[in-house]
């Protein structure tokens, strides 16, 4: 038996939320209901702003790990932090939820950790303010290959995609976790960052990757498409395990060519924020434990409506009664 049953490499970045009136927004010159990148001296001047904050360690496929340790999942998170105050937080808080966060935070770094002020509004909208720091560094010299081949499966985060290093870093987790047996995978993630890299996107999918999962613009992107058909069709001959997500649409699976449907139920969102992430967690929760296909999208679908029925990216009720209630376990 492997050490685990699914590795993580993403964006380890804390979230510092604080509740605000839209007059707060004005006054700092914040876009509200949006997420902004942001650079070092507005992310000092705005987390310097919150009179009261919470915070949560979060990042894309570190909400999918979170989701897959609550589902019982031996799990691995690689991510890059500072030793400073948030960094220490991210660390104790990826124990805390059950996975393993591989990599000590970095003493004496020149960037602070990653974090995301995000101020909500009476009306509920979130307004997000991101300061990548120190996470968007992580290279290949912070992948263990001996994590990755103890892993069964691995899932990449294509956020990091848009630095050579973060490229390298995938390359060599891909092909360790592949090499002793295991599956590797990759979240689109965004389809502007799949237009920038468009050609190493496509040679990482047809050469390295078991499984991708995306959302219907970034499978368009990808294969600059007319339409879903085609772009999926283009995917199916490249890759064994493709994954759509489509909005509220029924989920598309593709494996070795045959396409299954998974019904979506019609959800108003509280908070759509992890949906996606979510969505991946009981997708390969499914994967690891030996589902079908079918089964493992319809887990995928009630962890994504679980995330969207209140604030916040990861699960707060037990998703593994949710899936015997529904007939899947």
């Amino acid at each position: 038996m492997k050490s685990y049953q699914i590795a993580g490499i993403g964006n380890a970045i804390v979230d510092v939320i604080t509740t605000v009136e839209d007059r707060f927004l004005e006054r700092l010159d914040i876009h509200k209901a949006i997420m902004q990148l942001i650079e070092r001296d507005r992310a000092e001047a705005l987390y310097a702003a919150m009179s009261e904050r919470a915070e949560a360690s979060g990042g894309s496929v570190a909400n999918t790990l979170a989701g897959a340790s609550a589902l019982g999942l031996r799990a691995a998170f690689v991510g890059r932090v500072t030793d400073d105050a948030l960094g220490r937080f991210y660390a104790q808080d990826a124990a805390r939820v059950g996975m393993d966060f591989v990599n000590a935070p970095v003493a004496g770094g020149d960037l602070p950790t990653s974090r995301s002020m995000i101020f909500v509004t009476p009306d509920g909208e979130r307004s997000m303010n991101t300061y990548l720091g120190m996470s968007a560094e992580l290279g290949p010299e912070d992948v263990d290959a001996a994590v990755m081949a103890a892993s069964e499966i691995v899932f990449l985060e294509g956020y990091l995609f848009d630095k050579d290093k973060g490229k390298q870093a995938f390359l060599k987790a891909a092909r360790a976790c592949r090499g002793a047996g295991g599956r590797a995978g990759i979240a689109l993630s965004d389809p502007f960052c799949v237009d920038r890299h468009r050609a190493d996107f496509r040679q990482l999918v047809v050469q390295d990757m078991d499984y991708v999962i995306g959302n219907e613009q970034e499978w368009v992107s990808l294969y600059q498409a007319n339409d879903l058909d085609e772009a999926l069709a283009q995917a199916a001959r490249d890759c064994d395990l493709v994954v759509c997500t489509r909005s509220g649409d029924p989920v598309w699976i593709v494996e070795k060519g045959m396409r299954v449907e998974i019904p979506v139920a019609a959800t108003v969102p509280v908070d759509a924020t992890g949906a996606g992430d979510q969505f991946a967690a009981g997708f390969l929760y499914g994967l690891a434990t030996g589902r079908d296909m079918a089964t493992a999208g319809r887990m995928g679908v009630l962890a994504a409506r679980e995330v969207i029925g209140h604030i916040g990216a990861r699960p707060k009720s037990d998703l593994l009664a949710a899936f015997r209630g529904a007939g899947l376990i």
